[in-house]
């Protein structure tokens, strides 16, 4: 690393003197390359070290690493100073400086900063009434005039009461998710406060939403034959779900 009176003396050999780059990397014994750069330079560089190590600390310093990633989980106040983890270093048998658990300690402390801290998330198991409707897409097979036919059901569940909606359409576009929403919101008299995918439910009352779609089926292979339209297949099931809902303990 030059400093910057050395730098200045290039400077003038190029600016003032009028001096090639490869004059003045000949008369100073430069490369071209640092000659050219410095040229550019208008602070004087400051040398940072690209990997820092450790070498003092030895066998210590996983046990040093340990402590702070024990005590990162604690209360700010009950977490230890650099001088209190060597002092704990030394009735360890470290004989090494202060400097050297100092640095290890402001290194460390700047990888936690670059490294995202996990994002805790849980899905409650009990639900406010209201709060909460869970969503998810099922494929069924029915004769539509005699004709077997896959169409796509839209089903929904309230968390706290259980109460259902289940609607058929013949296939799972982003206008037919859209219009499940709104007749499900109808069918329940108002908006739940969020809606949850079946998908991402983690707790047991995941498998409400999948129950039912083993509802739907069963009701399916009733209607059968006598549906002709997605109009009577829709009316069989909300007649069906509300006769459900009505007989829950």
């Amino acid at each position: 690393m030059l400093f910057m009176d050395f730098i200045a003396e290039i400077r003038r050999h190029h600016f003032i003197s009028d001096e090639s780059i490869s004059s003045i990397a000949l008369s100073l014994n430069l490369s071209r390359t640092t000659v050219r750069k410095h040229l550019k330079t208008i602070e004087e560089p400051v040398y940072q070290r690209k990997n820092q190590s450790f070498p003092k600390l030895g066998e210590f310093q996983e046990r040093l690493k340990q402590w702070l990633d024990t005590e990162s989980r604690l209360p700010k106040k009950q977490r230890r100073s650099a001088q209190r983890l060597f002092e704990g270093l030394q009735a360890e048998g470290y004989r090494g400086a202060y400097d050297s658990v100092q640095r290890f300690v402001k290194h460390w402390k700047i990888e936690q900063k670059k490294t995202p801290a996990a994002t805790k998330a849980f899905i409650p198991l009990a639900f406010p009434p209201g709060e909460t409707c869970q969503f998810d897409w099922s494929e069924e097979l029915v004769e539509l005039g005699g004709i077997p036919r896959k169409i796509k059901v839209g089903h929904f569940r309230l968390s706290y009461s259980r109460k259902m909606f289940v609607v058929a359409y013949p296939c799972e576009t982003q206008e037919m998710v859209l219009d499940a929403h709104n007749k499900a919101f109808v069918f329940f008299g108002g908006v739940p406060l969020r809606m949850v995918s079946a998908l991402y439910l983690l707790h047991p009352c995941s498998n409400c939403v999948q129950n039912q779609a083993v509802f739907a089926k069963s009701g399916f292979h009733s209607l059968s034959v006598f549906a002709i339209e997605f109009r009577i297949v829709n009316n069989f099931l909300m007649q069906a779900t509300r006769a459900t809902f009505f007989s829950l303990p």
